[in-house]
């Protein structure tokens, strides 16, 4: 019979994990009841949390353990990306039941780990609990240097709208996961952007630094939904070019719109340039492909336009509690 684990013995298993990380960046760690923070001068204080919960951003039985701690954090840095920001470290609460604190717990930290020394984010503490399903809680500490942030409210009528990347794969990817027997497991681009997502953390720092976006935000809820919230905050509106968006190869053409359009749980950046910029602007970015679908308009409306016209567009991305 497997000898049940208390929480001292959890919580031993998380520092063990990451008492070697490469990652080290605080001052003291492990074994108080807080963490202590020491923020570089000329720097910002950039703060985010974010929930990835059982049943709801993943489901046991189809996601990889490893999978679902690489993508908890880096769902959570996206939010630092989108703000220009570098991530610096981050609280992990746990709550999971007795059951899944052998194996998964081993393979959820590894992923963790993982992510956690790929984009340079380390782990200051946080708490554990007991419950029949998995929820997780990060909160993420970056910095940014003073004046470089980027946040939603600084778009002007006449400004270029872009994207990073391509939109949609991620959404397929999720579709995939679903018909599958069992634990997923890569087979395509599409599973790789849903089970391990980049955020666009250097992208973000980059256009920061240059100054080149004058708002920017991710599209973790779907460029529909996003970029409503953008224009909201900006008090402008939007024209979308249905037929540049970058859409992923692996759908039929008019499923592959609606997924660039709608589909959630992408990571990608939407920001913002003058017209003045956006000749320093490259087409790719270390690789990235850089993406130019719109332009912020005057009137306080988001159309789409395609070959068959042009329409509103409506938010029809990601909401939590949208029946």
């Amino acid at each position: 019979m497997r000898k049940k684990k208390n929480e001292e013995e959890i919580v031993g298993k998380i520092e063990r994990t990451f008492g070697s990380s490469k990652v080290k960046r605080l001052p003291l760690t492990f074994g108080d009841d807080a963490a202590l923070w020491r923020p570089s001068a000329g720097e910002e204080t950039v703060l985010t949390c974010d929930w990835f919960l059982e049943g709801t951003h993943f489901l046991r039985g189809k996601h990889p353990a490893d999978a679902v701690g690489w993508k908890c954090l880096a769902r959570a840095l996206s939010d630092i990306a989108a703000m220009a920001g570098t991530p610096r470290c981050f609280l992990l609460s746990l709550a999971l039941p007795e059951s899944l604190t052998g194996k998964w717990l081993d393979e959820f930290l590894r992923g963790l780990r993982r992510a956690s020394e790929a984009l340079g984010c380390e782990l200051a503490g946080g708490d554990t609990t007991r419950r029949d399903e998995v929820l997780i809680s990060i909160t993420v500490v970056g910095e940014v240097r003073v004046g470089r942030a980027i946040v939603r409210s600084g778009a002007r009528a006449g400004d270029l709208l872009f994207v990073s990347g391509t939109l949609g794969e991620a959404d397929l990817g999720l579709r995939q996961v679903r018909r599958m027997r069992g634990v997923a497991r890569i087979t395509n681009a599409a599973l790789r952007k849903h089970l391990y997502p980049r955020p666009r953390l250097e992208l973000g720092q980059w256009l920061g630094e240059k100054r080149l976006a004058t708002a920017m935000m991710d599209v973790s809820d779907g460029l529909s939904m996003d970029l409503a919230r953008l224009c909201a905050a900006s008090e402008v509106g939007a024209r979308i070019d249905g037929d540049a968006l970058p859409l992923t190869p692996l759908a039929k053409s008019g499923e592959a719109r609606a997924l660039a359009l709608h589909g959630g749980d992408e990571y990608e950046l939407l920001f913002a340039v003058s017209r003045d910029n956006v000749r320093r602007l490259p087409r790719r970015f270390r690789g990235l492909r850089l993406t130019r679908i719109g332009e912020i308009t005057r009137e306080r409306k988001i159309l789409v336009t395609t070959d068959g016209g042009t329409a509103p567009l409506v938010a029809g991305g990601w909401d939590p509690f949208r029946d």
